[in-house]
């Protein structure tokens, strides 16, 4: 009776020591079925292998014979290159590369919404689909191309859900970003900012079997839960190809901090967890918006829209009512204002700065908004900037003339700013709002209740003028009437003496 070849077992199978267990196990049960459990130990090992234990041809996850591969370890080999020096195509190198560690059964939800085993080689991370070996197109990434990562908690739900959320390079503020113009009308040759990648995780720990690849052993001793699992992966990666964005960051993942930011709103599933979060509008869209230590995100609907503090020129707040009021958010696309910065962009005089507009935002949040997040983070706010208090004033100033002086009002300081709109760092939205209530109380002014026939108005200061004067003018006819009836009576009286 032939024994089971335990040595090839385990180096076919290393990945999974729980399945060795299971062979062994059934094969003490079965012994007439050892040929077969060898017969698939070595066809899976030559197929992971090599016929001589070298790589095969055709790149598939190669499993280290000495048991003690580690994720950060295997680093140190750059992305394959053409022989233009160009990058060749993603898709291709990163399946070419071998897959140190992969978590199956992932919710992805962008770029698409899906489960997928996520897998980490030493230059690229990527999605596919359960029992396939080749990447999804359009979820595949470098590891040395991500600029901005985040680790930020579902909102509203039940369970405790955590969202990773990871920024390619130029893809934080893409959406607001106009497409690059090609010279004599052709197509542009710069392509589009890849997508975000987010993905959902549970707050426990993965179940036996979801992590495979060379690295599962020591994934195991930070496998507690998917949360240290991806910590340590991610941050393990990012270190480990030098990324140039992320080298400076004290946290290369960044998560929501309660001290930094926090709702004075309940969140109705978790009451006693404090919320990190906003609800709030971006268009018609429902979104939530999160006030982190390097800036606002806004998610979790495309597009996502990370505004970095170091983008941030200024913040307004509009619509203010009495329960909910909108936050104006005004970012240097160039990069070169900073916050509180002229936005001047590349110094040729063009406004290169574009404002956001979040929208029904509860007015409970507006303290720990404008307190706690933007005067500790040294953000302008041009709420009431002093162009802005200059204006009213102006516009309240007019108005009080024309009431107090009539048509001769009109010519004065109101009729002189009556011209183009000046660059008073008004939306939109708030000028519209503005000139409606101008017109409303121009209309308010102009009207004369006198003017109705029965009404009893007094009419305004001008009208009482008028009627002052026509007042004067009847008094002066009653007395020329009176001197003319004195007169005929006189000349009756003498012709009745004469008769």
């Amino acid at each position: 009776m032939a024994s089971l070849d335990l040595e090839r077992l385990s180096l076919a199978f290393q990945s999974r020591p729980d399945l060795v267990e299971q062979i062994r196990a059934a094969a003490a049960e079965s012994p007439a079925r050892t040929p077969l459990f060898n017969s698939i130990a070595s066809y899976v090992y030559e197929q992971v292998h090599g016929a001589d234990g070298s790589e095969p041809a055709h790149k598939r996850r190669k499993v280290d014979a000495n048991g003690h591969s580690a994720l950060p370890a295997r680093q140190g080999t750059a992305p394959a290159k053409s022989q233009n020096g160009g990058e060749v195509d993603i898709l291709s190198a990163a399946a070419a590369e071998t897959v140190l560690l992969e978590v199956k059964d992932i919710s992805v939800s962008i770029p698409q919404r899906k489960k997928y085993d996520l897998c980490f080689t030493p230059n690229y991370l990527y999605a596919r689909a359960s029992n396939t070996t080749t990447p999804v197109p359009g979820i595949v990434y470098a590891w040395k191309d991500f600029e901005h990562v985040f680790y930020l908690p579902v909102p509203e739900k039940a369970q405790v859900q955590y969202n990773y959320i990871l920024f390619p390079r130029h893809s934080a503020l893409a959406s607001l970003a106009k497409p690059p113009a090609a010279a004599n009308g052709a197509a542009p040759t710069t392509p589009p900012a890849a997508e975000p990648l987010v993905f959902t995780v549970p707050a426990t720990a993965p179940k036996p079997g979801q992590v495979g690849g060379p690295s599962a052993g020591l994934a195991a001793a930070v496998s507690d839960s998917y949360t240290t699992l991806f910590h340590w992966a991610i941050e393990g990666q990012l270190r480990a190809v030098d990324n140039v964005y992320l080298a400076n960051q004290r946290s290369i993942i960044v998560a929501a901090d309660p001290k930094v930011f926090h709702s004075a709103a309940r969140q109705p599933f978790r009451p006693t967890e404090k919320a990190v979060h906003v609800r709030a509008f971006r268009g018609s869209k429902d979104g939530y918006l999160f006030f982190l230590p390097t800036g606002i995100l806004w998610g979790f609907k495309k597009p996502l829209l990370f505004l970095p503090l170091d983008r941030i020129v200024a913040v307004s707040y509009t619509n203010v009512l009495q329960r909910t009021f909108n936050i104006v958010v005004e970012v240097d696309l160039q990069g070169s204002g900073g916050a509180g910065g002229s936005g001047d962009g590349d110094g040729n005089g063009e406004n290169e700065n574009e404002e956001i507009e979040f929208g029904m935002l509860d007015q409970e949040d507006y303290g720990g908004i404008s307190e706690t997040y933007v005067q500790r983070h040294n953000l302008q706010d041009r709420s009431m900037a002093e162009r802005r208090k200059a204006k009213r004033e102006l516009a309240e100033n007019a108005r009080g003339e024309k009431a107090n002086g009539g048509e001769g009002g009109e010519g004065g300081e109101g009729g002189a700013n009556g011209g183009a709109v000046p660059d008073d760092g008004l939306t939109e939205l708030q000028r519209a709002e503005q000139q409606l209530q101008d017109e409303e109380d121009e209309d308010e002014e102009d009207y004369d209740p006198g003017s109705d026939g029965d009404s009893d108005g007094s009419g305004s200061i001008d009208d009482e003028g008028s009627e002052d004067g026509d007042e004067g003018e009847g008094e002066e006819g009653d007395d020329d009437d009176d001197e003319e009836g004195e007169e005929g009576e006189g000349e009756e009286a003498e012709e009745g003496d004469e008769e």
